[in-house]
């Protein structure tokens, strides 16, 4: 079991035998006899060839089970004492981050937490989409969510959709691609415009009475040994120019 496993997550990296065994300190030759069952890996070579492959440590911890070894990574709650500090720390970096919108949201894009300044600019989304367990891609691109105040949505909403499918792929999770398909069918169909200059494009989204322009960035926790804070993202929505920064000032101080 935990030889096609790793061979799965291998093919699935596309990386080879030899460079798997280049980047985990071993031989190929030592990789080949795992892969086929003649070779039974060691708690420490199965957390070094998951790490070399990148595999996600939920992920890392399944494969240590089906070895036969315990999980190496805890599982913590984000509302629970051991993980305060985490908590804490997200709070501060979304106040930091006002007047501009920004979430905290976990491995199928939930929200987890969010600022004022996100509360701004969903102002009047349908409560349904509010309830529990929120989902930010959901919320951004439903006929009841953003959706109808998006400008560019034709050309914005396939961002949000190739990335949640691209993580589904990269990290299966069938949860992630009923996500991307459901997306898919509020979408309008794909343009390109000649002036295309890929998902540079900003948001443009119409909010009491201004036209914001927004991008988007993305951090993890990239040393995360926890699978509940390896698994949260902070996106944040940043002004591409003046005017909606003061748009977006106005919006926070309103509410």
């Amino acid at each position: 079991m935990i030889a096609e496993a790793l061979r799965t997550w291998r093919t699935r990296r596309r990386v080879s035998q030899l460079e798997l065994a280049a980047r985990a300190g071993t031989t190929q030759r030592h990789v080949s006899f795992i892969e086929s069952g003649r070779s039974a890996p060691g708690r420490s070579m199965i957390i070094r060839l998951a790490e070399s492959l990148e595999v996600p440590i939920r992920e890392r911890n399944e494969l240590l089970l089906a070895a036969g070894f315990a999980p190496a990574y805890p599982h913590g709650d984000l509302d629970g004492p051991e993980l305060r500090s985490v908590r804490t720390a997200l709070e501060r970096v979304l106040h930091g981050h006002l007047p501009y919108p920004a979430v905290v949201v976990d491995r199928h894009g939930d929200l987890v937490a969010a600022n004022a300044g996100f509360d701004a600019i969903t102002r009047g989304v349908t409560p349904s989409l509010r309830a529990a367990p929120v989902s930010v891609p959901r919320i951004l691109l439903h006929p009841e969510g953003l959706a109808p105040r998006i400008v560019n949505l034709a050309q914005w909403a396939w961002h949000v959709i190739d990335r949640v499918g691209a993580e589904s792929e990269r990290n299966p999770s069938d949860r992630l691609a009923r996500l991307a398909e459901e997306l898919a069918g509020y979408a309008p169909p794909r343009q390109v415009p000649q002036d295309h200059l890929g998902f540079a494009v900003p948001l443009r989204l119409r909010a009491a009475g201004h036209e914001l322009r927004l991008v988007t960035t993305l951090t993890h926790f990239g040393t995360a040994t926890d699978v509940t804070v390896a698994e949260l993202r902070l996106e944040a929505f940043l002004p591409a120019d003046d005017a909606t920064a003061a748009a977006l000032n106005d919006l926070v101080d309103a509410r």
